[in-house]
């Protein structure tokens, strides 16, 4: 059995090896960038699991310019981005309001 992708075969015009090119630094960027977006994510809900409520909410202003940004450039959808910061947010401001609380 033939290994799982198969071959892809190189352009003939100088164009085509131009936008292959181009393809590979736009697919790094975007790779970078969709990493740098989950794993803002990811701290903040660390943060807010741990119950430290300053380092969440210094944390999610940080997340928010690297999700409007992503949202900006097209990698994730604005909705993508605007669903995340407001899930992200109630949590935030549920932590806030529990440290109020007790």
């Amino acid at each position: 059995m033939a290994s799982g992708k198969p071959k892809k075969k190189n352009p003939r015009l100088a164009s085509g090896r131009k936008r292959v090119r181009q393809d590979i630094k736009i697919n790094a960027a975007n790779t970078s960038l969709r990493s740098q977006y989950r794993t803002a994510v990811k701290n903040v809900e660390k943060a807010v699991l741990t119950g430290d409520k300053a380092k969440a909410t210094e944390l999610f202003g940080k997340m928010q310019a690297v999700v409007d940004t992503v949202a900006d450039k097209g990698i994730f959808h604005k909705n993508k981005a605007a669903r995340d910061k407001s899930r992200l947010s109630a949590k935030v401001k549920a932590l806030a309001a529990a440290a109020v609380a007790a």
